[in-house]
This record gives structure tokens, C-alpha cells and sequence, in this order.
């Protein structure tokens, strides 16, 4: 395990966090997409079917129950205990538009033809466009708060980060993952917007504001 590794798993991490931690806080889940919480919760799920099964080390299984854990307490905090301060109108990204192609690729293109491999590969496809509810949703609100962006932004982070930590995997190990490498690829370029407003806007103070859906 390489520096860009850890520090994407501490980047992810922290944005989950930052998002528990802003729910928790102001008791209220405005501004949530809970449609992409919900799909980083099938990403876990469907990623993670190994833990019990496959010993890598104990890093790698900790971090696998604290992904799990965190993301299926947000879903619970949006859906559940703050359900009466979620925005389901503005929340409102069909999910087939993403779960339909997503499964139809994964049997059409990953390692190997098994139940595990292609709910692996489907976790990796559906991470590179789980983040398209909230972005849909801050783009039809307007805008979001400074809490909501700084999640964004390190979630983002996190992606970059491991896009390094593939190239220096290439580097040393000449290891490379092609499906993992171009679903990630994929996600970090729905972030480039978004990186640039947070640093003109976000940074010196300003709302952070996407153009409305066509």
C-alpha cells in the first residue's frame, strides 16, 4: 500500500464524516441528495460481499466495516430520523437512468463471468456515478451550503488520489485495472467543474452555484 492509497481512504473517509457530522449537527439533511447515498450504500454493499470470506489485512477489513457502517447510518439519518427535513422534490434524479446501464455493463464487460466478480464490477461502475443525484440536485436549487461542497470536494479528492495511487502502482508493481481505472477516470472528470468552483468560489467565501438542468 502506497501514500496516495492511504491518503484517498482518509480523503473518502473524512468526507463521509464532514457529512454525518453536518446531518448531526444542524439536524437536518437540506441539501442531501439521499439518491446518492443510496447508491454509495449499494457500492459498499455490493463491493465489500468479501469481508467475511477474504482476510487482506486488518486496515483493509476496518475500513471496509467503517465505509459500510457510515454509509448505511446516512441513509437511516436521511430516510428515517430527518425524514421530515428532506428534499424530495428537488431530490428527484431517476435512478434507472443509472442502475439500468450500470448492471447491463457489468455482465457485459468484467473479469471474470461470476456472481461476485460482476457484483464487484457493478460497485465500481455505480461508484463513478453515484455522485450525479446531488450534483443534479445542487444544479436545480441553484446552489449549496459551504458544509455540502467541502463533502463534494473531498470525495472528489479522494478519486484523484487514486487515480495516483493506480499510476504509481502501475510504476512499481506494473499493475493496472482496467475497468477500476476508467470508472474512476470517469468520476473524477464529473468533479473538474465543480473542483474549479469550489476554488474561485468556495474558498474566497462566495455560494457556490451550478447552472440549472437544461
Amino acid at each position: 500500500m502506497n501514500i496516495f492509497r492511504i491518503l484517498g481512504d482518509v480523503s473518502h473517509l473524512l468526507a463521509i464524516i464532514i457529512l454525518l457530522v453536518k446531518i448531526h449537527r444542524s439536524k437536518s439533511c437540506a441539501g442531501i441528495s439521499g439518491k446518492s447515498q443510496i447508491l454509495f450504500a449499494l457500492v459498499f454493499t455490493t463491493r465489500y460481499l468479501d469481508l467475511f470470506t477474504v482476510f487482506i489485512s486488518l486496515y483493509n477489513t476496518v475500513m471496509k466495516v467503517v465505509f459500510l457502517i457510515c454509509a448505511y447510518v446516512t441513509v437511516y439519518m436521511i430516510y428515517v430520523k430527518f425524514r421530515k427535513t428532506f428534499d424530495s422534490e428537488n431530490d428527484s434524479f431517476r435512478l434507472e437512468f443509472l442502475l439500468v446501464p450500470v448492471t447491463g455493463l457489468s455482465f457485459l464487460e468484467n473479469h471474470s463471468f461470476t456472481a461476485l466478480e460482476i457484483l464487484w464490477t457493478f460497485s465500481i461502475y455505480l461508484e463513478s456515478v453515484a455522485i450525479l443525484p446531488q450534483l443534479f440536485m445542487i444544479s436545480k436549487t441553484g446552489e449549496a451550503e459551504t458544509i455540502t461542497t467541502h463533502y463534494l470536494f473531498f470525495l472528489g479528492l479522494y478519486r484523484a488520489l487514486y487515480i495516483a495511487n493506480w499510476v504509481w502502482r502501475y510504476h512499481t508493481e506494473k499493475f493496472y485495472d482496467q475497468i477500476a481505472v476508467v470508472s474512476g477516470v470517469v468520476q473524477t472528470i464529473f468533479y473538474c467543474d465543480f473542483f474549479y468552483l469550489y476554488v474561485t468560489k468556495v474558498l474566497k467565501g462566495k455560494k457556490l452555484s451550478l447552472p440549472m438542468p437544461v
